[in-house]
């Protein structure tokens, strides 16, 4: 009883103590604890930082491990989950949370990427191809692709045209959207490196195509 009481003083009156010494200098700190029946060491061993238990270190390292794993999509519901059920103990959501704010964790939801529809069908060409994938010289076939790649701004489209008879890339472009000026941008530039334009009944077939 007598233990519980004066830590129940202790804990009523040491803030009171500081804001106190801070508001009236001239009153000292140990007048002050001899008024409100507060020992000196119990006060001042109080301000002093403490050092995080063993369990308070782990959950503070799993609970970042697990923010990092998710990319920083995870919220506190989410952590509490897969810590309780990788590591075998009990932690809340708000005990979660409360970690997030102290390391400085806040969760941000990955966009889904999703292509805008066109305002009118795109014409369908013939399958010219007709699966000849293995060309017998340069310049013979061209094919290529247009992809998306996610950054901290948002979405990039990345469009590369592939010559089928090496396998490399001859011309590429990147662009904010994936329209048609992207992939015209490509083809220049493969036609750029390898199409001469006073030759090749290629080139002729090229700009008729753009």
């Amino acid at each position: 009883m007598g233990i519980s009481s004066i830590s129940d003083r202790h804990t009523r009156f040491s803030p009171l103590i500081e804001k106190l010494a801070k508001a009236k200098p001239r009153i000292s700190k140990v007048k002050l604890c001899e008024l409100f029946a507060v020992a000196r060491s119990t006060h001042y061993l109080a301000k002093k930082p403490k050092m995080p238990s063993l369990e308070q270190i782990n959950l503070t390292l799993w609970v970042k491990q697990a923010f990092d794993q998710s990319k920083g999509s995870a919220g506190a519901r989410t952590l509490s989950a897969i810590v309780s059920k990788q590591h075998n103990v009990k932690i809340t959501r708000y005990k979660a949370s409360k970690i997030m704010a102290q390391q400085g964790l806040v969760s941000r939801q990955l966009i889904r990427h999703r292509y805008s529809k066109a305002d009118k069908e795109h014409a369908i060409h013939g399958n010219l191809l007709k699966r000849a994938f293995s060309p017998t010289a340069p310049n013979q076939v061209w094919t290529g692709d247009v992809t998306y790649i996610r950054t901290q701004a948002g979405f990039c489209y990345l469009a590369v045209v592939i010559d089928l008879f090496s396998r490399n890339i001859v011309g590429f472009a990147m662009s904010e959207s994936p329209d048609s000026k992207l992939t015209t941008q490509a083809l220049n530039m493969a036609h750029t490196v390898r199409l001469s334009p006073s030759k090749s009944r290629c080139c002729q077939l090229y700009r008729r195509l753009l």
